[in-house]
């Protein structure tokens, strides 16, 4: 069955952690978006350094929840550090939610969650960097390479990606989560 994922990132991304799930998913045979707040295109941060630009396929005010089957947060230190203050990107983030939909992140991309107040009671896992952050928001963090929480995917590091891109298609193909909820 097709499905139809957002990602959710801006400049300073680590490209990593958008890419791989994006070929992943895409392998599924899914359609994979790149929505931002910017037209045009973002530009990756590659481990220590500035990387390439990515297209974006869909404007954040354009973009709709209902129009996907899940969204996936990429990390990076600057790319959810400008999103969390967004408070368009946090309502896209908080109507996954509501609707009980799927929603992956890794990294720092859990810093958004902490804004979109999603975190309280859930099992989660992050960059250890960011671990008081969500644990002071609610959260209950473990040092896991993956962790599942009713349709919430959560991953440490890059070195995570092929354990959360499984996890993140399993969740996907289960589809609506009702636990998932703001």
């Amino acid at each position: 069955m097709s499905k139809h994922i957002a990602i959710l990132a801006t400049h300073g991304f680590e490209e990593s952690e958008l890419k791989s799930p994006k070929e992943h998913l895409e392998q599924q045979g899914w359609t994979v978006d790149i929505v931002s707040p910017q037209e045009g295109t973002i530009k990756a941060w590659a481990k220590k350094d500035w990387g390439p630009e990515y297209w974006v396929d869909k404007t954040l005010s354009s973009a709709s929840a209902k129009d996907y089957d899940a969204l996936v947060l990429p990390g990076g230190v600057i790319n959810p550090d400008q999103l969390r203050t967004n408070q368009e990107a946090i309502a896209f983030i908080q109507d996954f939610f509501q609707q009980q939909k799927p929603v992956g992140a890794i990294c720092h991309g859990p810093q958004l969650l902490i804004n979109a107040e999603v975190v309280q009671g859930r099992q989660m896992t992050s960059v250890q960097n960011i671990s008081k952050d969500l644990i002071n928001a609610g959260a209950q963090w473990t040092d896991n390479e993956v962790v599942v929480d009713s349709g919430l995917v959560t991953s440490r590091t890059p070195a995570d990606l092929p354990a959360f891109n499984a996890k993140l298609v399993e969740e996907i193909n289960e589809g609506k989560h009702e636990a998932q909820h703001p």
